[in-house]
């Protein structure tokens, strides 16, 4: 069996790029492939929060919300997208719910994380716990 490490831990800083500036303490989102920005409202795409001011396009330290993983995609996956978990241990990303069923109620139930990263089918994907 092959032995695994996440790329980060809960309490480490981690080093992200942004899209925009960002203010220190202001709540982040996956705003793009591998860069964060600061929120807007009722963000589901929430990754952690900015340890200091960061310029637009520069990177800086961020504290995550959760586990870095990195793990096969089973699928297209977009950066932002809300993930679970897929055959032989792959991750796929959950489809927008388009009704308030029984169902799609059940699928976000089993959401595991959210893509940092945007990968092809069989690609190597990073994301974050949730």
């Amino acid at each position: 069996m092959a032995d695994y490490a996440p790329l980060w831990m809960p309490g480490d800083v981690i080093t992200v790029t942004t899209s925009a500036a960002v203010t220190g303490g202001k709540c982040l989102v996956v705003s793009g492939n591998g860069t964060v920005a600061m929120s807007s409202a009722s963000s589901v795409k929430w990754v952690g929060v900015a340890a200091c001011d960061i310029a637009s396009g520069a990177v800086g330290p961020m504290h995550g919300r959760g586990q870095v993983h990195t793990s096969t995609a089973a699928g297209a996956i977009t950066a932002g997208d809300q993930l679970v978990t897929a055959a032989s241990g792959n991750v796929a990303a959950l489809a927008a719910a388009s009704t308030d069923t029984a169902t799609d109620i059940n699928s976000a139930r089993s959401v595991i994380g959210i893509a940092l990263t945007t990968a092809a089918d069989t690609a190597t994907v990073t994301w974050m716990e949730i």
